[in-house]
């Protein structure tokens, strides 16, 4: 049983809902980390041979694109963050799609020609966006890692396994992170702070349990998280917890995770499901 890794590669200021002094006017003026600290990720998944989907951020694909040609020079999978780091619910259909070219064209301008899955910014293809499917299978996706079974930035009653969702245009997979029942709720288990704090050996105990069950996961990281000394701003209590909590220790944390568990890039999953289907 195989699972999914995944890696959202954007900048350290690209936070959703904060605006002042990471408003999208200044990005350009603060400190870029996202370059050396995804180099990081791409040295740590080789040492254990691990092949991830790393879904980029447009803006990051146009301004680095040696970046893109190195993520897909090491086997992995590169696929849509968007181009702005915009929440959809916040866009339109017209505006999401037109993101969607927008990130497409700086991905295959750095080199990443077919890009097949996406991933929206803060999970928000939720409830007051699920149009947004229909939008992504009319541009060719295949795939899709945005619905959240959680209750801030999803819906609790989302699925928590790997599914297959009908869209008007077609068939798209849908791959749901890693959470699990706690307090009576859904918490992130496979990225955010629910990674950052898990002790790695109780984590892969819990993914081995349930891939002995038939079913995989979906982690999820940041390169800023890996950060050794990641810059810090004034924030709304919940995105400084979201962005803060855990991160000490946390790259050595996650190459015990990476070495301990089986991964595959989403898209490899999703064609041989559709193999055997056929």
């Amino acid at each position: 049983m195989r699972n999914c890794l995944t890696v959202d590669v954007e900048e350290w200021f690209h936070v959703c809902g904060v605006g002042q002094a990471l408003s999208a006017d200044k990005w350009d003026a603060l400190p870029a980390r996202v370059v050396p600290t995804t180099r990081e990720l791409i040295d740590l998944f080789d040492r254990h041979d691990v092949r991830a989907t790393f879904f980029v951020l447009g803006w990051i694909a146009d301004r680095y694109p040696q970046l893109v040609a190195d993520i897909v020079a090491a086997g992995h999978e590169v696929g849509s963050h968007g181009f702005h780091h915009v929440r959809v619910y916040e866009m339109g259909a017209t505006e999401f799609a037109r993101d969607l070219d927008a990130s497409r064209a700086a991905l295959a301008a750095a080199g990443a020609k077919r890009v097949l899955g996406f991933r929206a910014p803060e999970w928000s293809i939720n409830d007051r966006s699920l149009w947004a499917l229909d939008v992504l299978t009319s541009k060719g996706f295949t795939f899709d890692s945005s619905m959240a079974p959680l209750r801030i930035v999803g819906n609790p009653a989302y699925p928590k396994v790997r599914h297959t969702r009908t869209t008007a245009n077609g068939a798209l997979v849908e791959f749901p992170p890693f959470v699990a029942r706690r307090f009576g709720q859904n918490i992130p288990r496979g990225g955010s702070w629910g990674l950052r704090m898990a002790d790695p050996a109780a984590l892969l105990g819990a993914i081995d349990d349930l891939n002995n069950g038939g079913r995989s996961v979906t982690l999820w990281v940041h390169p800023w998280e890996i950060d050794p000394d990641p810059p810090r701003v004034r924030l709304p209590w919940r995105q400084r917890f979201a962005h803060y909590f855990g991160l000490r220790g946390f790259k050595q944390r996650l190459e015990e995770i990476v070495a301990g568990a089986v991964f595959c890039p989403m898209g490899e999953l999703v064609r041989e499901s559709g193999s055997r289907a056929s």
